[in-house]
């Protein structure tokens, strides 16, 4: 057992802490710390289980089912927040999940990856092509916030309808990339596959088995996405009053909190690969997954909540959009050449670094 899992295994144990904390009425700032070390490695064993699945079914079936999973630990706390009226929450989550896929999962990976090797190469089209369809996500983001900033008045029920408009065509573009990168260029992402297919490999070749037990990791994906709603229930719960006893506006606790907890496993994921000196799948890691979010996750919570009675638009803050249009830029200016070092994954540290702190002082 690799020592990812170990630890992740290791962990577990503050699943029944954080359920007995939030029953025992241990304090909301107990429980909310509890509840978000819990979700770590639930959303670890998701993400392992999601992989091994994948290389169990092959490169087609696989490959979707990390597409469409891939961000399902994010995907599972928002819907509990939204379900819970926290809006604001949210919608800060999304633009905080892109901002430190962008930044601080492909920092990371850079940095630690540059630190081991002088200079590691990935495919400068695969980050393109990604930087494309990120930047129309951008101008998704930008068009309502920029609607309501240009006109006198605008009916809140027009903002609802074209949030809704955009999220159809968003979810519509995520298909066809699923086209793109699965079926008509699928040699271009081959790495992902082959890469997890290496890492199955050793682990199972010790029991004389050749792919993973199917039924296990399907077991185990269940038992950790049930574990992460359970978890998510309880952290949601406690998010609002201690964040609050912190001192932490909900613009924070979605952009900066939220993500760390939820995507933990891409993290994990994106630097354990860059270190093996597999900078291909390490990027392809950080922007699939927020194109993931942006693409799709973002457009099921605005459909969700027009459904659940909770309505949630794509109505951004102007200080939000100009978050994620600088972590885009930023990304795609240092990815374009298709080669990557420790100063540059130092720069994506510092600018979300920089942002980070904007976004703790900026005013509720």
């Amino acid at each position: 057992m690799s020592i990812k899992n170990l630890v992740s295994l290791g962990l577990l144990i503050f699943v029944p802490i954080a359920i007995a904390a939030e029953k025992l009425e241990w304090g909301a700032l107990t429980v909310f710390g509890l509840s978000a070390i819990a979700i770590v490695p639930l959303a670890i064993w998701l993400s392992t289980a999601t992989e091994e699945i994948a290389v169990s079914l092959g490169p087609s079936i696989g490959g979707l089912l990390n597409a469409v999973f891939g961000n399902a630990t994010e995907l599972i706390i928002s819907l509990v927040a939204l379900k819970e009226g926290l809006v604001d929450i949210v919608k800060a989550s999304i633009t905080g999940t892109v901002v430190s896929n962008l930044l601080l999962a492909m920092g990371l990976s850079m940095l630690l990856g540059g630190l081991r090797y002088k200079e590691q190469e990935f495919q400068p089209v695969v980050a393109r092509v990604n930087g494309s369809t990120m930047t129309l996500a951008v101008i998704a983001i930008v068009l309502p916030a920029t609607v309501i900033t240009t006109s006198n008045v605008v009916e809140p029920s027009a903002i609802s309808h074209l949030s809704l408009f955009v999220a159809a065509v968003l979810i519509l573009v995520y298909g066809f990339t699923l086209i793109f990168s699965l079926k008509t260029h699928s040699y271009l992402y081959d790495v992902g596959v082959v890469e997890l297919e290496g890492e199955a490999t050793p682990e199972h070749s010790e029991h004389g088995e050749g792919k993973p037990n199917l039924w296990f990791w399907v077991g185990i994906l269940l038992a950790a996405t049930i574990g992460v709603a359970v978890v998510s229930e309880i952290f949601v719960g406690a998010v609002e009053e201690a964040t609050a006893g912190l001192g932490l506006t909900p613009l924070f606790t979605g952009v900066i909190l939220l993500p760390l907890v939820g995507g933990a496993a891409e993290y994990v994921t994106a630097v354990r690969v860059a270190i093996k000196n597999n900078m291909d799948l390490s990027v392809s890691v950080a922007m699939g997954s927020s194109l993931l979010v942006a693409l799709l996750v973002a457009p099921i919570l605005v459909i969700v909540g027009q459904l659940i009675g909770q309505p949630m638009d794509l109505n951004f803050s102007l200080f939000e959009v100009v978050a994620v249009a600088i972590a885009v830029i930023i990304a795609n200016l240092i990815s374009l050449d298709g080669r990557s070092n420790w100063l540059e994954g130092l720069l994506l540290l510092a600018t979300y670094s920089i942002l980070g702190a904007a976004f703790y002082f900026h005013p509720v």
